[in-house]
């Protein structure tokens, strides 16, 4: 269970993006849905299935993207450290 916690902790923001993300998919998903079967249960069952596999979907994106953009800062910073050391002084 602290691990549970420990990543929730660490990816917070990540969390709450990818929460309002999910209502707002949701409310979307539910509208179109009412709009093409007209069918209120049909709707809420669509608009409830296919957001919430886009939100984790979305979750691990974000992850992805996230680890990235943390690899090409750590490979500029070591080519500027690399550089700088070749430099006389």
């Amino acid at each position: 269970m602290s691990r549970i916690r420990r990543t929730a902790r660490q990816n917070k923001t990540m969390l709450m993006k990818t929460g309002s993300y999910y209502v707002i998919h949701i409310c979307v998903a539910a509208l179109v849905a009412y709009a093409v079967t007209g069918n209120l249960w049909a709707s809420l069952t669509l608009s409830l299935l296919e957001p919430t596999v886009q939100a984790v979907a979305f979750f691990f994106h974000e992850k992805a993207w996230d680890r990235a953009a943390r690899r090409t800062a750590n490979e500029a910073a070591a080519a500027q450290t690399s550089s700088a050391a070749l430099q006389p002084a």
